[in-house]
């Protein structure tokens, strides 16, 4: 085949209208949706609790911080600690919610919705250097349950290449070539690469959305790893076209292909406790939800009408992390977004390493930050820009709980043994910070804090031990209870490296204007020693000062965690890597019912990837 064969095997052009939108003037003639009362009461629900819970913490620490008066560097620390609790508080509260509703879900009456029109569907697989075999083999599992479930929509299959290697792309071709011969008569499968991909994959979408955007009713966008059964495809489809304030609807996708013991920590969360959360998160977001890039379907034309991306300032700056700012302009239009947790058989991949999990961090951190830039948009709806504010906290937090470790640290053990005193004697020229600034009781704060944050696993953790068909998925109580022992003490042990790498994203996304666009690490790979080490050589040292400042009985002890954590980063972050097959200790598995009953959507992507790689390792 010739160069522009290779690129595009696509239907006749069906263009459709998509233009930015002006961020600072909301569209005039706005859609309202219907809300419910509800929303309210639920939102009052998560927030109200929140915010006593952190004032009454924050009053509490006033009262000790201020026996002798308040300083500055205290009203500092005093803000940044109630910044930091209120958002595990959200959490708690969330949590709340979600069990509440599960007690009165008897008494709650159900939203119906009558049954709309039959969708045209177009499937986009935006891909960018991946591997072949893998993302076609998934589009082929997918194609052949829609297939076989026999819905009332219709669906095609758009691969949306913007690989810029040659090698690559004649895979892709070859792979879409093998994979349209064998759907001869079911799907209609198409493929385009972009010789250019302006605008990364923000630009791959207005391209497909722009050329042939104006034949299908909605889109569902998917990700190259992005796996889903036909029936949740189906239902995803149903709910768009029984609700035409609709424009957005997003899925919850569990983690699978977890072959490490990252990946496996990541993947049972994702299983026991996440669910938890989004049913939370499902039920006060209601119409004002949010888009997480992929494994969700959307009104074409609502989207083309509505959230078209501008440029940002001078430097005409792409918007990266671009699906929360898309989800807040259908909101600002009037379309609805929701989030549909109880939809199963939506599945995504997830790294398999410390390091790999880092560097897609690093491109997330960035494009959250600019989310603050976008705060002030015209029209938003105050929950979308809560979601803003919320992506963009995620990242700053981290240097937050930096700063408030160098304080404990330099604050000690009491008055008279703390790094303060210690310089103060040797230096009169470091300044003699006040002494009740050493009086914080930090185990009972540090106690408050880990209580918090581990209640959205402790409660999901008890709901699935009281409900024997529960536990008996996981492979029953001593496995469950040992994969949550396991992977609450992985979660502890990591958290401050992570801290500290995500402390430094914050910093590159300071002082740095781009972070390459390179493809995600999503085969398995152990990194040798020496990358280990260049990696994390600052949490070790970090490490190395706190656990010196304890053995000189400068620091306190109850930051011996934290210290262990850092000093120890290089071996944790190897032993992240190590694989996990059927010879690792049961209690070290972390089984869930995705590793112990293997998914048989996941059955036939695996099938279907290995037939691709060996044909073209064949025609090789």
């Amino acid at each position: 085949m010739d160069g522009v064969a290779q690129q595009m095997a696509m239907p006749a052009p069906a263009p459709l209208a998509m233009r930015p939108q002006n961020l600072r003037q909301a569209p005039l003639g706005q859609r309202q949706p219907t809300s419910a009362r509800q929303s309210v009461l639920w939102r009052i629900g998560v927030f109200v609790p929140a915010l006593l819970g952190t004032g009454a913490l924050v009053y509490s620490l006033h009262g000790w911080l201020s026996s002798a008066g308040m300083t500055g560097l205290e009203w500092a620390l005093l803000i940044l600690i109630g910044a930091m609790v209120i958002w595990a508080a959200l959490s708690v509260s969330t949590v709340g919610m979600a069990l509440f509703s599960r007690c009165a879900r008897p008494h709650l009456a159900a939203q119906q919705h009558e049954q709309g029109d039959a969708l045209q569907v177009a499937l986009l697989m935006p891909i960018y250097e991946e591997s072949p075999w893998d993302v076609l083999g998934n589009a082929a599992a997918m194609l052949n349950d829609l297939a076989d479930l026999k819905g009332r929509h219709r669906y095609s299959l758009f691969i949306l290449s913007d690989t810029q290697t040659t090698e690559i792309a004649a895979q892709e071709w070859r792979s879409f070539q093998r994979l349209s011969a064998e759907q001869s008569g079911q799907s209609a499968i198409y493929y385009r690469r972009r010789t250019s991909n302006k605008d990364k994959k923000v630009g791959n979408l207005v391209d497909w959305i722009t050329g042939w955007g104006a034949d299908y009713d909605a889109m569902l966008v998917l990700d190259a790893d992005s796996l889903m059964t036909g029936r949740a495809i189906e239902q995803l489809s149903e709910e768009l076209a029984a609700d035409p304030q609709a424009g957005l609807i997003q899925s919850f996708p569990m983690l699978i292909e977890a072959h490490s013991l990252f990946a496996r920590m990541q993947q049972f969360s994702n299983v026991a406790y996440g669910w938890l959360l989004a049913e939370g998160f499902a039920l006060w977001s209601r119409a004002e939800g949010n888009y997480w890039g992929h494994n969700a379907i959307i009104r074409t034309r609502a989207f083309a009408q509505s959230a078209g991306l501008p440029y940002l300032g001078r430097r005409q700056s792409l918007i990266l992390s671009h699906d929360f700012v898309e989800a807040g302009l259908l909101r600002r239009a009037g379309w609805r977004v929701r989030f549909l947790p109880h939809i199963t058989g939506s599945f995504e991949e997830t790294p398999h390493t410390v390091i790999d999990y880092v560097k897609r961090d690093r491109r997330w951190c960035r494009g959250n930050l600019q989310h603050l830039r976008l705060l002030g948009t015209a029209g938003l709806h105050p929950v979308s820009r809560f979601h803003l504010f919320q992506g963009a906290m995620s990242y700053l937090l981290s240097p937050a709980w930096f700063f408030l470790l160098v304080m404990w640290a330099l604050l000690g053990k009491d008055q008279d043994a703390n790094v303060v005193r210690y310089f103060n004697e040797a230096n009169p020229l470091f300044p003699d910070w006040p002494p009740a600034m050493s009086h914080i009781d930090s185990a009972m704060f540090l106690g408050i804090m880990y209580l918090m944050l581990l209640t959205p696993k402790i409660a999901g953790a008890v709901l699935i031990a009281v409900r024997p068909s529960a536990v008996r998925v996981f492979g029953g109580h001593l496995a469950f209870l040992s994969a949550f022992t396991v992977e609450v003490m992985l979660s502890v042990a990591y958290a401050p490296m992570l801290m500290i790498q995500q402390t430094k994203a914050v910093a590159r996304a300071l002082v740095s204007r781009s972070e390459p666009w390179t493809p995600q690490q999503r085969r398995y790979r152990v990194y040798p020693l020496a990358v280990l080490v260049r990696f994390h050589w600052l949490e070790t040292l970090l490490g190395a000062l706190l656990c010196a400042g304890m053995v000189s009985g400068l620091v306190s002890l109850w930051l011996l965690p934290i210290g262990l954590s850092l000093v120890f980063a290089v071996p944790l972050s190897a032993v992240s890597a190590v694989r996990i097959g059927p010879g690792t200790p049961r209690g070290l598995r972390l089984d869930s019912p995705h590793t112990l009953r293997t998914p048989p959507i996941m059955q036939q992507a695996k099938a279907a990837r290995e037939k691709l790689r060996a044909h073209l390792l064949i025609a090789e």
